[in-house]
């Protein structure tokens, strides 16, 4: 059964949707351009309404080792989601013992990453928007150049996807989980709770096959 991620939880509404879906992980953004920024502080209220369900995952644009403790501070975080560069993942896991995933946008396969990278896991997603924000912009990336790409840790497929191509996009793809954000919202940062519960449905429905 594919795996769900839901990014950008900044409410009680989305949060207590997240818990009743049984999904995998909840994310929070700690990035302040973002529509879906939360603080710490908010974040933490949002986590404590429920003790356990999914995990929760910190998400951060090249943040300073301070920026993350000071959030650790408030808030148990079960992953880091880091947008910034290989070397800068290794420290980070280096730093903190917890699981650290990277966020890798693919413009060809040759941005896929390789046996050499030391992140936990990977979201792979559409490259971002020059002068953008880095991720849930809502864009597809060519699902294409993950074909026959043996990835060398677990990873989610992430980038535009909605209730009406997931279904599609795990086929397409052989994804074991999937990140979702915008694809769930009726405007940026406001989740739906009927799409998130759509969205569920559509991405663990079986994919009929001829016989």
């Amino acid at each position: 059964m594919t795996r769900i991620k839901m990014c950008g939880i900044n409410s009680v509404i989305a949060f207590d949707t997240c818990v009743d879906l049984a999904v995998a992980w909840v994310g929070f953004n700690f990035f302040p351009p973002s529509p879906r920024y939360v603080t710490p502080e908010q974040a933490a209220t949002l986590s404590a309404r429920y003790d356990g369900g999914p995990k929760r995952v910190g998400l951060f644009v090249k943040p300073t080792e301070a920026e993350i403790i000071a959030t650790l501070r408030v808030l148990r975080l079960d992953i880091l989601q880091i947008y910034d560069d290989a070397d800068r993942i290794t420290a980070l896991r280096d730093r903190f013992a917890i699981d650290v995933w990277r966020a890798v946008g693919v413009r060809s396969r040759d941005d896929l990453p390789s046996r050499k990278d030391d992140a936990d896991g990977f979201v792979i997603e559409a490259p971002p928007v020059p002068g953008g924000l880095p991720g849930g912009n809502g864009r597809v990336f060519d699902w294409s150049a993950l074909n026959g790409w043996q990835a060398p840790k677990p990873w989610l497929l992430a980038g535009g996807l909605t209730c009406a191509n997931v279904k599609h996009a795990v086929h397409e793809t052989g994804a074991l989980a999937v990140d979702v954000s915008s694809g769930i919202e009726t405007s940026p940062g406001c989740k739906a709770p009927d799409l998130m519960r759509a969205f569920v449905a559509k991405a663990q429905e079986p994919v009929k096959t001829d016989t």
